[in-house]
């Protein structure tokens, strides 16, 4: 991997870390869903125009469009939208190091699903990897942590997965804006149904709101995820995936310093098995 494809990595990481702690601003004040929707619309939009300024077209082949719809319901529907609901449970914390098992479920899905053969080393750093996990929800779920948002991230991580193992296909050829673009304003149209039908718009526009949702729609709506298609392009979903084992440190770090959540020891432990697991997952050979 080249340095331009690792600080691209670090980039997406930091950023994409970011979000949970923006999303929990918001979603204090503001019907999950339907914030969502129209965080999608707006990046959508702002994402196709920058297209077309650059003379991108959505000249795609039926293969390419339907990674792109796959990847906007799964990725922009499902599992932001699960998550920005579970985000009015539980703590920003908490959701950041839940998202981080993606990689280690790409890893069990290529090899469960697509045959593809792991190491012994790789299997070790799965059964690490979940071992964090058990260790967190164990410990949280005794403190009385809301068992309906965990569902929720747990579920939002899986359409992710799949997110991932779509997005090589939708990233070649070209028009990476025009691209965003679209699977925004798919995530933005799957959402609006049940956003009018199970919420009632409500929302406080505060100085602290409208800078989170300014900040979610432009750089973890449309830069981290123009950042991640030209680096699954790069380099392919599996060793992409591998900044992701950097989102349980970064994505932990800055909620605690911004919003001020507290951590226990365990966490901390659970969130360094974590990366331990996802790091060896993805440095083990696969044939």
């Amino acid at each position: 991997m080249d340095i331009k494809s690792t600080l691209m990595g670090l980039t997406f990481a930091l950023i994409w870390s970011s979000a949970f702690t923006s999303a929990h601003i918001i979603v204090q004040v503001a019907p999950p869903l339907s914030i969502s929707a129209l965080r999608f619309l707006f990046a959508g939009l702002i994402a196709i125009f920058i297209a077309y300024v650059l003379g991108e077209r959505a000249n795609f082949t039926r293969k390419q469009w339907y990674s792109i719809i796959l990847f906007g319901i799964c990725q922009n529907a499902i599992y932001l939208g699960l998550f920005f609901m579970a985000m009015t449970r539980i703590e920003a914390s908490l959701a950041s190091i839940l998202a981080s098992i993606m990689p280690l479920l790409v890893a069990f899905s290529l090899v469960t699903v697509f045959s593809e053969k792991l190491s012994k080393i790789g299997i070790i750093g799965l059964i690490t990897g979940f071992s964090g996990v058990t260790l967190i929800m164990g410990s949280r779920l005794t403190s009385g942590v809301d068992f309906v948002g965990i569902v929720q991230c747990i579920i939002g991580v899986i359409a992710l997965t799949i997110a991932t193992l779509s997005v090589k296909s939708a990233s070649t050829g070209g028009n990476l804006f025009m691209v965003v673009g679209m699977q925004m304003l798919v995530g933005a149209a799957a959402l609006t149904i049940p956003a009018l039908t199970l919420e009632t718009w409500s929302m406080a526009w505060t100085p602290k709101v409208v800078l989170a949702f300014t900040y979610t729609i432009i750089v973890p709506g449309i830069i981290a995820t123009y950042i991640w298609f030209l680096l699954v392009g790069r380099i392919g979903p599996t060793k992409a995936a591998t900044f992701h084992f950097l989102n349980p440190f970064f994505g932990v770090a800055i909620a605690a310093v911004l919003l001020g959540e507290s951590l226990t020891i365990i966490d901390i432990i659970g969130v360094a098995i974590i990366m331990v697991g996802i790091l060896t997952v993805q440095k083990s050979k696969h044939k």
